[in-house]
């Protein structure tokens, strides 16, 4: 866990949520918007901050960085607590690393299936049905 942006959930819940998602070597990192756009534009080749990014490096493993402002921006239009919608992109970040991905719509509908499914275990509701958004 790696924190460069303050106003995130305890370490402890969002290393739960990776748990729940996958047993991997992650390392989670809470970025500003600046360390986002540069990774976005550098890696995605798209000039903004966004809200959760996946580095994979093998068997489940990888780096997720995760723009605190963007989440809690995001959580504060979207009507969700803090807590639900990081528990929302970590676990999509950890999924991205296990492979899955929503570029195409039964790959989407697959990985979404997945995520309701992850995040019921820990508590939470359809990320879905509020209609969220994740870039």
């Amino acid at each position: 866990m790696q924190v460069a942006a303050a106003g995130a959930p305890p370490a402890a819940l969002l290393r739960r949520y990776a748990r729940e998602a996958a047993r991997a070597d992650i390392t989670l990192r809470i970025v500003g918007r600046a360390e986002s756009r540069n990774l976005n534009r550098r890696f995605r080749k798209k000039n903004y901050a966004t809200n959760v990014l996946s580095f994979p490096y093998g068997r489940g493993s990888g780096d997720i960085v995760l723009c605190h402002p963007v989440i809690a921006k995001q959580a504060s239009d979207q009507g969700k607590t803090l807590r639900a919608h990081y528990a929302h992109l970590v676990v999509h970040g950890v999924l991205h690393l296990r492979g899955h991905d929503h570029l195409r719509r039964i790959a989407a509908a697959r990985m979404e299936q997945a995520e309701i499914r992850i995040l019921r275990r820990l508590g939470f509701g359809d990320p879905y049905a509020a209609g969220e958004a994740v870039k």
